[in-house]
């Protein structure tokens, strides 16, 4: 019987908010993987433990979400004044397809300490103890976003007091500022709407915002596709009819955003764009057991990550979150309760984030500046990933 022997590639594995991924240096890739392609992909996939058909990820390091099936490959950046430049690929489950159509914010927390620690931050801008300000290039939808990581004698610091619901321990607070944040080029409304009709043939007709800024999402009421805004993973994700409702409705709004030209073409795109719905405040008891009370928040907010609804809620989501917001007419305005605003406290699955943006209207056409939110990050394993010698 023949054998093929495993190969090892330089590795850590990382929790980045609510999110976990595999980071790699590009230098430590194999070289057929340094630059994008199939043997990439098929390296990352191996990895992460993807085509699943079982759905678990058991022989890999994914864990069977979209949350925890992510890869990072960080290089010294080819921008001037950055510091890093950081891809994100996320891993779909049970097929063999690695998404770069977007960013991860989540993982955003964890790319400055790992830059840091990988040698691609000059060491006379670390300071030995305070603030590191870290300059990143998001090489995915070509932004810049700035880290500032917590600095204790010469090290990054990761343990702390900063709560964050949705994660069980307390670590140190990294604050991320997302510069620009509109994904893409063009407008940030791209249809030139803050709010539009969406047609979604046997489905129906709904209000939805849809908004470039973070990560490209569509916004719904949740009263007018049936829920309240308070649901739970438990509520949507053992429903396969409604899920694929969502995926439907999402593969419409991606035509309708131009970021497709075919709703077939929504199934090599699950990463980008998200769908989520947004209710008034209301009290709720989140996932942990904790009770959110509607006095505390601002809006219930749920969205879906590669087609299921997510546990807590996605970093780019967040920023979308805040900048429509800000916006005074769109969908998520309107639940705010409207008017101007400059943060935004949302309720979600897990507990409750609060996310700052700044937007303004220049001739006609709105634009954001800034979006502000802290996270925190922790190295949980470092060393090497193996993979069977003949994955690529």
């Amino acid at each position: 019987m023949s054998s093929v022997p495993q190969i090892k590639i330089p590795a850590t594995y990382i929790r980045g908010g609510t999110s976990k991924g595999v980071f790699f240096r590009r230098q430590d890739l194999p070289e057929a993987a340094q630059e994008p392609g199939a043997a990439r992909d098929k390296i990352l996939l191996r990895v992460i433990g993807s085509p699943d058909p079982y759905g678990q990820q058991i022989d890999g390091m994914g864990g069977a979400t979209s949350s925890t099936s992510k890869t990072v490959i960080l290089d010294k950046s080819s921008q001037p004044d950055h510091d890093v430049d950081y891809l994100f690929g996320q891993v779909a489950i049970d097929k063999a397809f690695v998404d770069w159509s977007g960013n991860c914010g989540n993982l955003t927390a964890a790319v400055g300490a790992f830059a840091i620690a990988s040698g691609f931050v000059a060491a006379e801008r670390i300071p030995n103890n305070g603030v590191c300000v870290v300059r990143i290039w998001q090489k995915n939808i070509q932004k810049t976003i700035i880290a500032h990581v917590p600095i204790t004698n010469g090290q990054v610091q990761e343990t702390g007091d900063f709560e964050l619901d949705g994660v069980t321990f307390p670590a140190a607070e990294v604050v991320i500022e997302f510069m620009d944040p509109a994904d893409g080029e063009g407008s940030m409304f791209p249809t030139g709407n803050l709010v539009d009709d969406l047609e979604v043939p046997g489905i129906g007709t709904f209000k939805a915002t849809m908004i470039n800024a973070g990560i490209p999402t569509i916004f719904l009421n949740a009263a007018d596709i049936g829920y309240t805004g308070t649901e739970l993973q438990k509520d949507i994700n053992g429903n396969a009819e409604a899920l694929q409702r969502f995926e439907t409705m999402r593969a419409y709004g991606a035509v309708k955003m131009g970021l497709i030209a075919d709703i077939a073409e929504a199934a090599a795109r699950q990463h980008t764009p998200k769908i989520a719905f947004v209710a008034p405040a209301t009290d709720y008891v989140a996932s942990s057991g904790k009770q959110i009370a509607a006095g505390d928040i601002d809006i219930c907010v749920r969205a879906l990550s590669m087609g299921k609804l997510h546990h807590a809620m996605m970093g780019t989501a967040s920023v979308a979150i805040a900048t429509a917001a800000a916006v005074p007419g769109t969908l998520v305005n309107l639940a705010a309760g409207g008017g101007e605003r400059d943060a935004v406290v949302f309720g979600h699955p897990s507990g409750s984030l609060r996310v700052g943006a700044a937007a303004q209207e220049v001739d006609g056409e709105w634009t954001a500046t800034k979006a502000v939110m802290s996270r925190s990050a922790r190295v949980l394993m470092e060393g090497w990933v193996r993979i069977p010698g003949d994955t690529f």
